[in-house]
């Protein structure tokens, strides 16, 4: 008789074939199929809304890993909260306008871009916007992202714009929007020509910028405040960084409280005796910086005694005044700083209290204007400096130049660096009405994961000026505004924005150019200042940033099945300058409140040196290669393994590495699933009171699964899912209860209660298990409940059910701690094993016998209750009990007071279970097997 054929052994027929990337997208179709989505909205329809609002991602290109993770963490929650029991409707959304797409136009254009028009440029823009969005949102799909895909949230859009057009005219309404000339950030780049937020700059930290200083002459007298200084040829000294802007320079700043001192000292480089003023503490570091060591002191006076003194420019046919600021510092330069009102947003606030002329003599391409006199024409960033530096020498006010290496903003986009230029812009004023510290009261009341987010932000809220929201580009919203062609005032109101918005929500917002004025005005409009009817329309755009942080109205007002505010944005954590900060702005101003009522950042992808991803170094993973190469239950395994509060980082080898763990927790699936064959739960299971201890302790440890996984879900952290996961699959499930249970599962007869018992128990944990796990690992989990015969919920899904609670009455604590003192017992009797192995003694544990010895009652007693059950603990043929300790045996290291000696079994192998017992043999019908399996093999027949 061939005894294995009588063995309960796993099915062959089980069809969880390790064949991931041909598997997933059989799946994804299934619930396109199904309408997996729109099925969930309909019977979560009347629960409670949970609502994450998607932070907008530019279609410039195919997508970067760091994109993908951020859906998946988006995913992660979306499923656990639908599993929970929220509705949670999710729309995806793209930022279809602004510079970064019209930057990639006019590269791929080249000189035609020249000769194009606003509208020719738009419909080129609007395509490739269109042809991203289609790629990405099938990259996305791939990644098993669930969402209202059929119907994103695209900011090109006429609804969308209207929506945008809406929050503006609210704004209006409420007095927060101004029109002003004011130094912004710009970039001069050919390709950019435009306003920059402080989103869309890049500080680079080893800008190189020369470092001089310089006198000018003062034409009043200062011999009432320093005796020894003379009537004239007096000089008081700054230091700058940025030698182009001094064409602009009318006036030169000084702290009220810090003390001003006055030097004489030899100019080498004009060979005379000269005396300047600068602050009393800077005198040591400034003469040693320019190499001047003999110098002589003639006092000091307060700062505030210097205000009004006037002093001519070195090479400009003007005056300037000197004035009184706090900003100014004594940690480098002289303390007496540099001041023009167009090249500087501090510089400009004290133009404003002082009435200085707001001098920008720079045009878009960052070329020098006539207003620069002999520069005009000149490049400031290619040119000015130097050539201003050699002017300053010439006229013999240059004492000094060196180089210095500083942080210095770049453009995001070209790379290039940023100038401060003044220029009319539109801005929403963050001090009318108090909106600054009503936003930073939204921002308390908001939660921060991680928390520090909360300070960050109120820090940058607390210190940032008013918003510039116009941008000189073509590809974007227009404003909604008016200039009248007699009085050039400008005119907005929000009778005109509301007449601009019916047209724009019916026909686009493509036709602000091409359409006449007369069409996006009501019948009848005057200038509100002249009283004139002939106008021009306003042909700058939004700023990108109000167009998605407009999406608050946009899209969670405007869509019934969403609601304002969202539970929750979630995106990296340079958001907290962008999309965060610049969303939460124009609510607080439009609604009086934030759009969100939590806030979640993670940090960014970096390969494994901890450096930026890009194509350029070669170290740029993209979603579409590591989906074809990975599949994407991998990756989102991966992003579930990461701590994102930090930075996170990423190669193909540390992804092949979460590879394996999912291979580990799909075994584990597969391995219940294939021992479950003929489990039919209503005829099979065996009641909780009737299992063996080892079952309900694993039922136990089931039960501490689920509050342990429930807790990280509902605290996002994905990492803590994961780990409690992949350890319960891999130490307390595989390594341990079911290597136990194979003896039990194959060799039992097919309807023992032992046998029918461990599949109980097997059930549980494979429904818990796949639960647990589908949020994180969509398809594989899909995968598994359609291969359980006999579910628990009726539904073709696995997103379709509930999310496992704990059962009370299978939590036992005191149980757990007995079988941890027990888990400790088997590992230290596993070493003893491991060193009989390695000196092939034996080969399997089967083969071994084991005796434990102790001197110590309690734990003799304990050995005592657990002896019939040891065999099988440990995975051996035979154990024994002992109080006298032999000399071969070996103290144990996790349990005190316990010897074990391990020894080769002496009996026969049974054929069957491959035991060696003594019965082996005694049976003269069955000769080969023990009589355990005689039993077994007659309760077959």
């Amino acid at each position: 008789m061939e005894y294995k054929k009588t063995l309960n052994l796993p099915t062959t027929q089980f069809p969880m074939k390790a064949d991931l990337l041909k598997k997933e997208p059989e799946i994804r179709k299934k619930w396109e199929k199904e309408q997996l989505y729109e099925r969930l909205r309909k019977t979560r329809a009347d629960k409670e809304k949970y609502i994450l609002h998607d932070g907008p991602p530019y279609p410039t290109g195919e997508l970067h890993i760091g994109t993908g993770l951020n859906k998946i963490l988006k995913d992660f929650i979306v499923r656990y909260h639908t599993m929970q029991g929220y509705n949670v409707p999710y729309v995806p959304g793209w930022d279809c306008h602004g510079l970064p797409i019209e930057h990639r136009v006019m590269q791929e254009v080249g000189e035609e871009r020249k000769n194009l028009t606003k509208p020719e440029i738009r419909k080129k823009c609007k395509k490739y916007a269109e042809k991203f969005v289609k790629l990405q949102k099938a990259q996305f799909q791939a990644l098993g992202i669930m969402g209202d895909w059929e119907y994103p949230y695209l900011t090109f859009d006429p609804q969308y714009e209207a929506g945008i057009i809406e929050v503006f005219g609210r704004l209006v309404e409420k007095g927060y929007i101004y029109r002003s000339k004011k130094p912004v950030h710009w970039c001069p780049n050919e390709l950019g020509q435009t306003t920059l937020a402080e989103a869309e700059l890049d500080y680079r930290e080893e800008t190189k910028s020369p470092s001089i200083y310089v006198n000018f002459k003062l034409t009043d007298p200062i011999s009432n405040l320093f005796k020894d200084a003379g009537s004239d040829g007096s000089c008081i000294m700054i230091w700058t960084t940025t030698p182009w802007t001094l064409p602009a320079n009318v006036a030169i700043a000084v702290h009220p409280e810090h003390e001003y001192a006055a030097i004489r000292y030899h100019n080498p480089k004009t060979q005379k005796k000269e005396v300047t003023i600068l602050a009393h503490k800077r005198i040591e570091a400034v003469m040693s910086s320019v190499g001047i060591t003999d110098y002589q002191y003639l006092g000091k006076v307060q700062g505030r005694l210097l205000e009004g003194r006037r002093y001519r420019h070195p090479f400009m046919d003007r005056t300037g005044p000197i004035v009184l600021a706090d900003y100014v510092t004594l940690s480098d330069g002289t303390g007496c700083v540099h001041t023009a009102p167009g090249h500087g947003q501090e510089d400009y606030l004290t133009g404003i209290k002082y009435h200085l002329p707001m001098l920008s003599p720079v045009d878009e391409r960052g070329n020098f204007t006539a207003e620069a006199g002999e520069f005009t024409g000149l490049n400031i960033l290619k040119d000015g400096n130097d050539l201003i530096v050699k002017k300053l020498e010439a006229v013999g006010a240059l004492l000094d130049k060196k180089e210095i290496v500083h942080s210095y903003p770049h453009c995001w986009r070209c790379d290039d660096p940023v100038i401060f230029r003044a220029t009319e812009q539109w801005f929403v004023s963050l001090d009318y009405d108090n909106l600054r510290q009503r936003v930073l009261e939204e921002i308390k009341r908001t939660k921060w994961i991680p928390s520090w987010g909360e300070s960050r932000m109120a820090k940058m809220v607390s210190e940032r000026p008013d918003w510039c929201i116009s941008r000189q580009r073509s590809w974007g919203v227009p404003i909604p505004a008016f200039h009248c062609v007699h009085c050039r005032q400008a005119h907005i109101n929000i009778n005109t924005i509301n007449y601009v918005r019916d047209k724009f929500e019916k026909e686009g917002a493509d036709i602000w150019f091409y359409k006449d004025v007369s069409f996006f005005l009501p019948p009848d409009t005057k200038c509100s200042h002249c009283g004139g009817n002939q106008f021009q329309k306003e042909m700058d755009i939004f700023d990108v940033w109000f167009e998605s942080g407009s999406s608050h109205h946009a899209v969670l007002h405007k869509r019934n099945e969403l609601s304002y505010p969202a539970d929750l944005y979630l995106e990296g954590t340079d958001q907290h300058r962008g999309w965060f900060q610049l969303s939460l702005l124009p609510s607080v101003g439009a609604w009086d409140k934030a759009p969100f009522k939590s806030v979640l950042t993670h940090g960014f992808v970096v390969d494994e040196q901890g450096k930026k991803m890009s194509k350029s170094r070669g170290n740029f993973i993209s979603v579409e290669d590591a989906v074809k190469e990975f599949g994407a239950d991998v990756l989102r395994l991966w992003t579930s393994s990461l701590d994102y509060q930090n930075d996170m980082n990423v190669s193909r080898n540390l992804i092949v590495r979460c590879s394996d763990a999912y291979r580990r927790i799909r075994n584990t699936f597969r391995y219940l699933l294939s021992n479950l064959y003929d489990f039919d739960p209503k005829v099979n299971t065996i009641a909780y009171e009737g299992l063996p201890e080892i079952d309900r302790w694993a039922l136990h440890m089931t039960q501490e699964l689920i509050k342990s996984v429930r807790s990280a879900y509902e605290s996002l952290q994905f990492h803590r899912v994961f780990h409690n996961i992949y350890n319960f699959c891999t130490v307390e499930m595989s390594a341990f209860y079911l290597d136990i249970l194979k003896d039990r599962s194959y060799t039992f007869a097919k309807n023992s209660e032992e046998r029918r018992a461990a599949q109980t128990v097997m059930y549980s944990i494979l429904l818990n298990l796949v639960k647990l796990s589908a949020p994180i690992i969509a398809h594989t989990a899909e995968e598994v409940w359609a291969a359980i015969i006999h579910k628990d919920e009726d539904v073709s899904s696995i997103h379709l059910t509930t999310f496992p609670k704990e059962i009370p009455i299978w939590t036992d604590n005191t149980l757990q701690e007995r079988w941890e003192r027990l888990i400790n017992i088997r590992t230290d009797v596993a070493k003893v094993l491991e060193k009989m192995r390695a000196a092939k003694l034996i080969g399997n544990s089967l083969e071994a016998s084991v005796d434990l010895y102790t001197e110590n009652e309690e734990l003799w007693q304990f050995l005592k209750n657990y002896e019939k059950d040891f065999p099988m603990i440990f995975i051996v043929s035979e154990v024994k009990l002992g109080k006298n300790v032999t000399s071969k045996a070996v103290k144990g290291e996790l349990i005190t007071n316990l010897w074990i000696e391990g020894r080769v079994s002496q009996h026969k192998k049974c054929e069957r279970c491959w035991n060696f017992r003594e019965s082996v043999g005694t049976i003269k019908e069955h000769p080969s097997i023990c009589t355990r399996c005689v039993t077994a093999l007659q309760q077959l027949c």
